[in-house]
């Protein structure tokens, strides 16, 4: 599992911390700036992206997406129920 964003490294570190830590890498997609993300089609026209999540599984199909606004905190208990339905 990785997580992926357009934010900074500190942002995903405070990010990870709020969740009382994570287990798997977090991502920077930062150069060239929003490249996965705007595959995804969730780049921003002002160089953001969405408040996305895609769980992909090991064949490449997308088993979870969740789209918010970006100043929409996603639930996520939502995403750890998914995450275990998986496992």
């Amino acid at each position: 599992m990785l997580g992926v964003s357009v934010d900074s490294i500190a942002s995903h570190e405070a990010w990870a911390e709020s969740l009382g830590g994570i287990t798997y890498p977090l991502l920077s997609d930062f150069y060239p700036h929003g490249e996965v993300a705007q595959n995804y089609g969730v780049l921003t026209e002002d160089g953001f992206n969405d408040r996305v999540i895609l769980i992909i599984d090991k064949e490449g199909i997308i088993r979870y997406l969740d789209h918010h606004d970006i100043d929409d905190t996603p639930d996520n208990d939502d995403l750890f129920k998914v995450l275990k339905e998986m496992a």
